[in-house]
């Protein structure tokens, strides 16, 4: 099984949000959602990647002696909640698949011929990219919007279930594009966890433009931090039997 330098691990739990935007609908005692954040939110997701999309990714954890670590991704997502990948680089890597299905990940070892569970806080590259990250759902689909500051382009989402790998999750967005600028990732009690910050707008044509460069860092972790490049994002209609695990090994047919 591959050698998974660093599990960054956080806390997951319900927190509690005392809101009172006007733009607001009750759903509990505690929590509230905004109607106007979610849309925002969606129009997010879909300037980041079409629903049926294709593309490369190249992750790069830099250690604080400046060392890195570089890998190389084909990735496949389907809707809000299905993405597969393949890894392309490093040669020792190549053969490995991961699948998300919602909450659901598996990780096909070529060695052992089968897929494996893992979980969201785990990272099958380490730095600090978590699995959640690199099978990035859409975050409408884990999250609420509970608080919209239009002045200021800033929404703060809580995690709709116990299972998402971050409590809370602050994203500051420019305005025109509606494309994040940053996301600030917190715990429960409040810990700032990660912040990414997305770089380097790119026209990947048919209107795909957003940020070809996500960077992260960690209060955590001094001195390390992961970067995303996205590469040759297209739309691809996509067969919803590629996203099962038992064809997992498929993907490398869309290449």
């Amino acid at each position: 099984m591959m050698k998974i330098t660093k599990i960054f691990v956080v806390g997951v739990a319900l927190l509690a949000l005392n809101l009172n935007a006007a733009d607001t609908k009750t759903v509990s005692p505690k929590v509230e959602i905004s109607e106007a954040g979610n849309k925002i939110l969606r129009q997010i997701d879909e300037n980041l990647l079409p629903p049926e999309t294709v593309f490369y990714r190249k992750l790069i954890n830099i250690e604080p002696d400046g060392s890195k670590k570089e890998f190389v991704l084909f990735t496949a997502k389907k809707g809000r909640d299905k993405i597969l990948s393949t890894f392309l680089q490093p040669k020792s890597e190549v053969g490995r698949n991961t699948l998300r299905v919602g909450d659901n990940m598996w990780l096909y070892i070529p060695s052992i011929g089968r897929p494996i569970r893992i979980t969201s806080l785990q990272s099958i590259t380490g730095g600090i990219f978590n699995n959640s990250d690199i099978l990035r759902l859409d975050f409408s689909a884990e999250y609420n919007c509970v608080k919209i500051n239009t002045k200021d382009a800033m929404l703060i989402l809580k995690a709709k279930t116990g299972s998402v790998a971050y409590d809370k999750v602050i994203i500051q967005y420019d305005k025109k594009r509606k494309i994040p600028t940053k996301i600030e990732c917190y715990t429960s009690s409040g810990m700032l966890v990660k912040t990414l910050h997305y770089k380097n707008i790119k026209d990947f044509g048919n209107n795909i433009v957003r940020p070809a460069v996500i960077e992260t860092d960690s209060p955590m972790y001094k001195g390390y931090k992961s970067v995303m490049i996205f590469a040759k994002i297209r739309s691809r209609k996509l067969p919803d039997e590629l996203f099962t695990i038992n064809s997992m090994t498929k993907i490398t047919d869309l290449r």
